[in-house]
């Protein structure tokens, strides 16, 4: 799907700025992830937003990791999130990290006491969050706000040597306990952790809040375009006042509406819980909405790149129909895609009139989506097949175009055949479908002058592969389980994920490779798990082959 639109309002934005020759006709963006989890989809638009406006502008983006927070910080999230932005196909002009400017940062923090716009502050979360006030009611002034300069350089350097215990000192802002900007109202600057921080190690036990950290790191960096999702535009005001106060580079920051999917949560705490609690199987479980998530069930770069192009940017914050991005999964593996057959509930076909002990190899296109078919394969074919069992009714309703009593079908890339018995066990379940084929009516040379309406798969009995197939749905029963009343928990899909133990596949699968992509002929598209082995095969379905989502919006 192409989509013809004009320019967005960021795009705009720039253009003018090169035409009015801002920061010279420079553009420098970034993307600035805390290393606190795994990045998910909308971080993904992001990363394509800020990247992409970059490179259409002939200007280049920084990543920038905003390490302030030792607790909840790991090297293995900043490793993932490397990796994550290489394979979505973006490379950074420079790698850095907030943890680079900490001396740079509380240098600044001197100064701004120096010149009597913060103070040291001795109360205690609950008592400074009371006398914040609410939107509607001023805040009242601390009582350590008017400590004088020296006495705040003192006790903020003595908090810096760790001569004070966490929560019992911080550093805030001086600006305006009546502002109708609740962030305006002497924010917080820096607070006291003794914690290992992942490359500062014990360097230091104050940290940078994140307000006070963010605007000045884009100034040292001369970010020409700071671009954020829409819940900081309150924050504007305090990340210019401290730019402006400083006398710094005036990084500017811009707001769009984050994305939201449906079905899925999109908060890192609530996937931190889902990891946590073991309802999915790490951070690169299929169902997660992660970037990883996301790889492992077998959606490509191309795919997500076009979903964040189709979403586009907006001003106000909306929530979009996973079937979008179904959609373009969808449209990428059907030009991509290896075809392969593969049986998933399996029940045996016996040709009574095919000679036993005989194998004959036909040759199926790889992907006739592709010019020449994408080369071809052998399909070994005997006299014993497997078939799927719903494929097969006893006593079929009328435009049953598949197997029953009388009923005549073609298999693909192979003959037509006519079911003439079945047999059953002791508890009434289907054993064996018995057929005739006929010989004159093989796929790309029939002569029968038989025409049948269905087409089915089926998978050599001798020469199958038994394969594991994990059949994978939405992660949560309702659209917004965020939105739904009591624990978000409660709402998860038990049944997102279905293992198929026994499913046969065409001996060819054997040699599938993790990054491989494949149809399965009628089932879906599929991928071989990071677990898979040469002794135990495991493919994930990646997405169904029906697209609703299309439907309803041609």
């Amino acid at each position: 799907m192409d989509i013809q639109r004009g320019p967005n309002f960021l795009e705009e934005i720039i253009a003018e700025d090169i035409k009015n020759g801002k920061h010279s006709g420079r553009v420098l963006t970034r993307f600035p992830p805390e290393p606190n989890g795994y990045l998910h989809i909308g971080h993904a638009t992001s990363i394509c937003l800020n990247f992409g406006l970059a490179k259409q502008f002939g200007g280049s983006t920084n990543l920038r990791f905003d390490d302030t927070n030792p607790v909840t910080e790991d090297t293995e999230y900043v490793n993932s999130i490397r990796n994550d932005i290489k394979w979505l196909g973006f490379e950074w002009a420079n790698e850095l990290y907030a943890s680079d400017y900490f001396d740079t940062l509380y240098a600044f923090a001197e100064k701004l006491i120096g010149e009597g716009l913060a103070y040291v502050d001795d109360s205690s979360a609950e008592e400074i969050a009371a006398m914040k006030g609410t939107p509607t009611e001023a805040g009242k002034n601390s009582p350590y706000r008017d400590r004088s300069v020296e006495e705040n350089l003192d006790l903020f350097r003595r908090m810096r040597a760790g001569e004070f215990k966490e929560g019992e000192k911080t550093l805030r802002a001086k600006i305006d306990m009546s502002s109708p900007n609740m962030h305006l109202r002497d924010p917080l600057m820096y607070r006291i952790k003794f914690a290992h921080h992942h490359r500062t190690g014990g360097k230091w036990c104050i940290y940078p809040m994140y307000d006070f950290a963010h605007g000045q790191s884009d100034s040292i960096e001369e970010i020409t375009h700071s671009i954020c999702t829409l819940e900081f535009e309150v924050h504007k005001p305090l990340y210019n006042w401290f730019i402006e106060k400083l006398g710094i580079f005036p990084s500017q920051q811009y707001e769009f509406a984050r994305r939201n999917l449906n079905y899925t949560v999109m908060s890192k705490r609530k996937l931190l819980q889902l990891v946590n609690e073991k309802h999915v199987n790490g951070w690169d479980d299929p169902r997660m909405p992660t970037v990883s998530g996301l790889r492992r069930r077998g959606y490509t770069p191309e795919s997500i790149r076009h979903f964040c192009d189709l979403v586009g940017i907006a001003r106000r914050e909306n929530v979009i129909d996973v079937g979008l991005l179904e959609f373009c999964i969808r449209e990428d593996l059907n030009k991509s895609a290896t075809r392969r057959m593969v049986v998933l509930d399996p029940i045996k076909l016996i040709i009574d009139n095919y000679e036993e002990g005989k194998v004959e190899m036909l040759h199926g296109e790889n992907n006739p989506e592709v010019e020449g078919g994408g080369g071809s394969r052998d399909i070994p074919f005997s006299r014993e097949l497997w078939i799927e069992r719903d494929d097969f009714m006893e006593e079929p309703p009328k435009k049953f175009f598949r197997l029953g009593p009388g009923l005549m079908v073609r298999l693909k890339h192979a003959y037509i055949i006519k079911c003439e018995s079945f047999v059953k066990d002791a508890d009434g379940n289907i054993t064996e479908v018995h057929c005739t084929f006929v010989p004159e009516s093989r796929s790309g040379n029939d002569t029968s002058g038989i025409n049948v309406k269905g087409t089915m798969h089926f998978v050599s009995a001798s020469h199958a592969v038994p394969v594991q197939v994990n059949l994978y749905d939405r992660l949560f029963k309702v659209e917004n389980p965020s939105a739904e009343e009591g624990d978000f928990k409660s709402y998860i899909n038990e049944n997102s994920l279905h293992i198929v133990t026994n499913a046969m596949a065409e001996n060819d699968l054997r040699h599938a490779k993790v990054g491989e992509k494949f149809q399965f002929i009628r089932l879906g598209y599929f991928t071989p798990d990071l677990d898979s082995t040469a002794d135990k095969l495991i493919f994930n379905r990646t997405v169904t082959l029906k697209d609703s989502w299309a439907k309803a919006n041609k």
